[in-house]
């Protein structure tokens, strides 16, 4: 009988189409695809148990071997800096983090930076880089409206379309890196299992390159 390879994907459209990257690299689980709340889909002759987890989650399931592999964001793996191999990137998801600012802002540096961001230890890093004090408002949501109200200066975000930015009165200023999704494994499980993942990373790679 197969090993079982636990599977953590990120619930949503991404994840949807994660999803059908397995499918077509040989792993399929046909009843994930029926309407039903269920968590958890197996496929004993595939081998593979899929389950779905909020998508910020990913990397803790797979950190702490709850699942043998993951697919989380390029975001997430920086921010978290979880003990995991990443194994591939896989195109998926692609957007940016990036500074965004008010349309007419002009950057002083005899002064602290203020930074709203759901992603602090990213941002931190970010302008440690360049030497620049800042101080870090740590937001949960609606971070766009944090310069119009001058509770922020600037904001590190995702940004996609960069069309929620407009419509706020904001724009890009800066990129910060590239975002997409990425495969990970965890790295016990890694060893005991390389030839079924490096099986399942081929033929996804294989279908990256189409």
């Amino acid at each position: 009988m197969n090993k079982m390879i636990n599977v953590a994907l990120p619930k949503g459209r991404l994840g949807e189409r994660v999803y059908d990257m397995f499918e077509k690299a040989g792993f399929p689980c046909p009843s994930i695809k029926e309407p039903n709340r269920k968590l958890i889909f197996e496929n004993k002759e595939a081998g593979v148990r899929y389950f779905w987890v909020k998508p910020s989650d990913v990397a803790i399931y797979v950190e702490r071997g709850a699942a043998d592999i993951g697919v989380a964001g390029k975001d997430i793996l920086l921010e978290y800096s979880p003990d995991v191999y990443e194994l591939l990137d896989l195109g998926l998801g692609k957007c940016r983090m990036a500074v965004a600012a008010k349309v007419d802002f002009r950057d002083r540096r005899d002064r602290t930076l203020r930074v709203a961001t759901k992603f602090p230890n990213v941002a931190r890093a970010y302008y440690a880089a360049q030497c620049r004090e800042i101080d870090i408002i740590k937001l949960n949501g609606s971070i766009e409206i944090a310069p119009i109200l001058g509770l922020s200066d600037v904001i590190v975000d995702i940004v996609e379309t960069g069309s929620t930015l407009k419509e706020n009165a904001l724009e890009p200023i800066a990129t910060v890196f590239p975002i997409s999704a990425r495969l990970i494994v965890n790295k016990a499980s890694y060893p005991f299992n390389v030839e079924k993942i490096n099986q399942i990373k081929e033929a996804l790679a294989s279908q990256c390159e189409e």
